[in-house]
């Protein structure tokens, strides 16, 4: 029923094109070709059900509702599980231009983005720990979440830490941010909260557990039912440590897992095999296809076995990074300063790699 609903509007897109020629009298033979060309490939994006969320009123959220987690898996409002992709920004104190409607849009309706991280480094330069001000730093937050509250978007709150490994450091300044934002958004369906970007210098599973035991109550006091996710030891690769002790309120957790392909191969993709096995529902909320370092070498079959494990298990991930600076994991290009509607030229390697996936 859906397919035939669907191959009416191409034929009425089909009854426009020759009326509009029609109607005008004349035709501008280039202007008519590239129309053609548009014609065609909406024609087919229609007739295969892969147009973009602006042009069929079916945004990430209105498709796909309230999300839960039921298993491994997370699933929308209908129970049906859904692997959301998306991108993450670098860091909004040093890249605040790209959280703007249209670079969201674009990333929506071009690349097929189902959701936007936004990443709040804490500690180095300009962080929120380490001399930013914390008001401006909060404010760019809301403002990217309500962008994407407005397209339709699903988004990640991020308390990226990073330099300060352990997050019992920040715990305090944690519970205090996540208790505005969570309160500020308790009506939303469309927003994530990542409590601890990358845990590392040897902290361990357990002392994660104790920091996000302690800040998950402050969410839930005002979003029972968000979705929540975990950092993981070793830079949030330790996945297959959870099962043996999660979190005390599992209730719509999972669990961060981060890999950069050019690094990260079997070994971590065996974690990740380990951790689903054993019924620990993962997140990966951050990737990109070079070396850890976020620059170096790129991967491309590493990059491929990840994209088809990820999509075996329906594992959401976002990719790193919105931002043009010059290393290898940035999605724009290194010389174009435009800040939305990026043609495909205008992308590094990676960013022409993930918008393909999403695209697909």
């Amino acid at each position: 029923m859906q397919n035939n609903r669907l191959k009416r509007i191409a034929k009425l897109l089909s009854a426009a094109l020759v009326l509009a020629v029609l109607t005008t009298g004349c035709v501008d033979e280039a202007a008519l070709v590239q129309d053609r060309a548009a014609h065609n490939e909406t024609v087919t994006a229609v007739t295969e059900g892969t147009l973009p969320a602006s042009r069929t009123g079916q945004t990430p959220v209105a498709r796909n509702g309230k999300l839960s987690v039921v298993g491994t898996n997370l699933c929308n409002s209908e129970g049906t599980p859904v692997q959301l992709k998306g991108v993450s920004t670098h860091g909004i104190a040093w890249f605040p231009q790209y959280i703007n409607r249209d670079a969201f849009i674009t990333l929506r309706d071009d690349w097929n983005a189902d959701i936007i991280r936004l990443a709040m480094y804490t500690q180095e330069y300009g962080g929120y720990r380490s001399g930013g001000n914390r008001e401006e730093l909060k404010n760019k937050v809301k403002e990217g979440v309500n962008l994407c509250t407005e397209l339709g978007l699903y988004c990640i709150v991020d308390w990226h830490i990073l330099s300060d490994g352990n997050p019992n450091d920040s715990k305090e300044d944690a519970k205090a941010f996540f208790a505005e934002m969570s309160a500020t958004y308790a009506g939303n369906n469309n927003v994530i909260y990542e409590l601890c970007n990358e845990p590392n210098g040897g902290t361990n599973w357990n002392q994660i557990k104790q920091y996000a035991d302690e800040v998950i109550p402050v969410i839930r006091a005002n979003s029972p039912d968000a979705i929540i996710l975990v950092g993981t030891p070793t830079w949030s690769q330790d996945v297959d440590q959870v099962a043996a002790n999660p979190v005390a309120n599992g209730h719509n957790v999972m669990y961060s897992l981060h890999f950069y392909a050019a690094t990260h191969t079997d070994w971590i993709r065996n974690k990740l095999r380990t951790a689903h096995d054993a019924g620990t529902p993962v997140f990966v909320s951050e990737c990109s296809i070079c070396d850890a370092s976020g620059n170096g070498n790129i991967d491309y079959n590493s990059a491929e076995q990840w994209m088809s494990l990820l999509s075996e298990y329906k594992v959401a991930y976002i990719c790193w990074n919105l931002s043009n600076k010059n290393e290898s994991s940035s999605v724009i290009a290194s010389w174009c300063n435009k800040t939305s509607g990026w043609t495909e030229d205008e992308l590094s390697e990676t960013g022409r790699f993930f918008r393909n996936k999403m695209r697909q």
